[in-house]
């Protein structure tokens, strides 16, 4: 016995030694990738923070139930609200030359939407489309506006939509630019959610997700500008490197992960929209497609009229100006807006085209 016992005790010292060296070899593992992330996350909210100091705010910042909004106002005239899309913030409708345009005859009034530009994105709200009408409300209402046209590109249209629905008295007109506006199956949402998830999101956010982005970036823009190329007003002026930020980046992907449930939400409330509505869509949308979105809002709600830019992609209110001008004079004249003359009556109907739809072409 005593000759036996010896090896297996041996052999169970060694079996101990291996597996100690095994937990620290783990322990040793897990510690590196905790150090490497940590530096990647340091890395990224100073790639951040420089994005904020080259690109600072260019509006007023205000703050708004506890909400610090950021603001941008441009123009004399009646009062016209800007709500941009997802990924985008207020310098998106002035690089696109928009705000230029419609500041001749409007006081335009863009507002960064929560966790977009310089807009702040409290986790104590869930920012469903509704919850972000309402700081928009609030906001105009701090600013002394009220009854403002509101003009909303893509995801920015539903919240323009649950503006006009749940405040009838306080929206004057709606313009909608490239929305989506009822549910269907859309991968890319599935695909860009992940960083919304909690802990998960967060950690991607501030490690592999901007990466990701950077690399993504250059095809998702050229697919929202598509067919036409992406124009160099928008190479040379849109913020990236903002969008890339993380809060940003949850921001984004929150609204992607609503988009769907809050269109399935909206859609069921079409019947009660009484306001004076304009309808514009690029007629080669890669991002939405026309027939399934605006055309089907178009014929749901009898009072709208259709505006179908020829050639023009997702981002319309890049090449589609004079449409746009034309829809904003259109329901400001049907809501009692004064309106410059000049800004009506250009576009008539091509032939062929339904009943309350214009045909136009680009003014690109």
């Amino acid at each position: 016995m005593d000759g036996t016992s010896a090896p297996r005790r041996h052999g169970g010292s060694d079996r101990t030694v291996g597996s100690n060296r095994s937990r620290l070899g783990t322990l040793g593992a897990l510690l590196g990738a905790g150090a490497a992330a940590a530096g990647v996350a340091l890395a990224v909210e100073r790639q951040a923070r420089r994005a904020e100091r080259r690109h600072p705010p260019t509006g007023r910042l205000i703050e708004v139930a506890g909400v610090k909004v950021h603001v941008e106002i441009a123009g004399d005239g009646p009062a016209l609200v800007l709500i941009h899309g997802n990924g985008a913030m207020v310098q998106d409708w002035a690089v696109s030359g928009l705000v230029d345009r419609l500041r001749r005859h409007y006081r335009v009034i863009a507002i960064d939407r929560p966790g977009f530009g310089y807009t702040e994105r409290p986790r104590s709200t869930l920012w469903t489309p509704a919850a972000q009408a309402e700081l928009i409300r609030k906001t105009l209402d701090r600013l002394g506006i009220a009854r403002p046209i509101v003009v909303g590109h893509s995801w920015g249209t539903l919240v323009a939509l649950a503006l006009a629905l749940d405040n009838p008295d306080f929206v004057r007109a709606l313009v909608l630019l490239s929305g989506y506006y009822f549910p269907t199956a859309r991968l890319d949402v599935w695909a860009l959610s992940p960083p919304a998830i909690p802990v998960l999101g967060d950690a991607m956010r501030y490690t592999v997700s901007p990466l990701i982005g950077r690399l993504l970036a250059p095809k998702i823009v050229a697919k929202v500008f598509e067919p036409l190329p992406v124009p160099r007003r928008f190479e040379a002026g849109f913020p990236l490197d903002l969008s890339l930020r993380p809060s940003q980046l949850r921001a984004s992907a929150e609204d992607s992960a609503f988009m769907v449930p809050a269109a399935a939400a909206l859609s069921r409330r079409y019947g009660e929209f009484t306001l004076p509505l304009a309808i514009v869509s690029g007629s080669e949308d890669r991002v939405v497609t026309p027939r399934r979105q605006s055309e089907r809002l178009a014929s749901e709600i009898a009072h709208s009229t259709l505006y179908l830019v020829r050639g023009v992609g997702h981002m319309v209110h890049y090449s589609g100006h004079d449409a746009i001008a034309d829809a904003v004079a259109e329901v400001a004249g049907r809501s009692g807006a004064a309106a410059d003359s000049a800004e009506t009556g250009r576009m008539e109907a091509s032939p062929g085209i339904e009943p309350g739809c214009k045909d136009l072409q680009s003014s690109a």
